[in-house]
């Protein structure tokens, strides 16, 4: 048996998935005429009260998308250092927006309001113009941490009594609201613009949605088409999003169960430094020492795949091909070492 826990992006389509995106009525999205991307934008716009969106192939590009339309070359965006716009972009917010950042050091990934007032630079020539806050929620590199509902409503503040954009990296959103119990409607009112993923939390094979107002978003259609992302017949892409949205997100509570109970396996060892609090489907732990690639090793020979993101950190993303038995397996191989 293999038990691939590397990330919530190597799920397969479901059958039921599959056979949605095989029957899906598709156009050219560019002209706007595919009815499967047209459907799944609405929905999706809908379910966060928000009035527009936009299919992308990945969440970085939605993340990009974001930053270009927010700001202009030479303004600053703050966000936590661990965040994935920073860590796991390619540079793209020099590169694309001509942006320079401002990190903060949150608890695992997550930052405060009297963080973002204090980062935010004053007007004067000689600094760079804070313009825009971003958020990541589930923070990844901070094990799938969510931020408190309070928190992020007092960072709104902060934004909208400085003149700066609030933009939510919300790759695992879905997972955010199972746990705590939060809606759409509420992240809609809050953001002024939100990246979704489709392909991690909710098993899709591809896609992501920019979310905004209406003239984000057609701002957004001409960024896209500039980064290369205007795709055509991708209506059977999209069908999986709206297959997803209709039956993948309740069912992930099941996934934060498993985690759970790895985590409480992880727990017992001697070999564990420390265990990150585990609120979703992400589990982070140390090691004594930086064996961590030797230890992702041994866990491959038994059929375990993990990820280790440092010299003593290992990572393990639960999500939907991860099954009871495939959960009791990995606890009796963590149990074993």
């Amino acid at each position: 048996m293999i038990v691939d826990f590397r990330s919530d992006t190597v799920t397969k389509p479901t059958p039921a998935m599959l056979e949605a995106m095989m029957s899906a009525p598709v156009g050219d999205d560019v002209f706007s005429e595919d009815p499967s991307i047209n459907k799944l934008e609405t929905i999706a716009a809908s379910m966060f009260g928000m009035e527009a969106a936009i299919y992308c192939p990945s969440g970085t590009m939605t993340n990009q998308i974001a930053i270009k339309c927010h700001t202009q070359p030479g303004d600053e965006v703050i966000c936590d250092e661990t965040s994935h716009i920073y860590q796991y972009e390619g540079g793209g917010i020099a590169s694309n927006s001509g942006a320079s950042v401002k990190l903060l050091y949150g608890d695992r990934g997550r930052i405060t309001a009297g963080q973002v007032k204090a980062a935010i630079n004053p007007d004067d020539i000689h600094r760079a113009a804070s313009t825009l806050v971003s958020l990541e929620n589930t923070s990844n590199r901070g094990g799938g941490s969510c931020y408190e509902w309070q928190e992020i409503l007092a960072i709104r503040e902060v934004c909208k009594a400085n003149g700066l954009a609030f933009h939510l990296d919300g790759a695992r959103l879905w997972n955010a609201m199972v746990a705590k119990k939060q809606t759409a409607r509420q992240y809609g009112e809050a953001f002024d613009s939100i990246s979704i993923c489709l392909s991690k939390s909710l098993g899709c094979p591809v896609g992501s949605l920019l979310l905004g107002t209406h003239t984000l978003i057609k701002k957004a259609r001409r960024v896209r088409k500039a980064f290369g992302g205007g795709m055509r017949q991708a209506g059977f892409l999209a069908a999986a999003g709206i297959y997803a949205l209709e039956h993948h997100i309740d069912r992930l509570a099941i996934d934060h169960a498993h985690a759970q109970q790895i985590a409480h396996a992880i727990s017992t060892r001697k070999w564990l430094k420390e265990l990150l609090p585990v609120e979703t489907n992400i589990i982070i732990f140390e090691l004594n020492d930086d064996t961590a690639p030797q230890f992702v090793a041994q866990l491959k020979e038994k059929g375990i795949l993990a990820y280790a993101i440092a010299p003593n950190r290992v990572r393990l993303v639960v999500h939907l091909d991860i099954t009871a038995q495939m959960t009791e397996h990995t606890i009796s191989i963590i149990s074993s070492i």
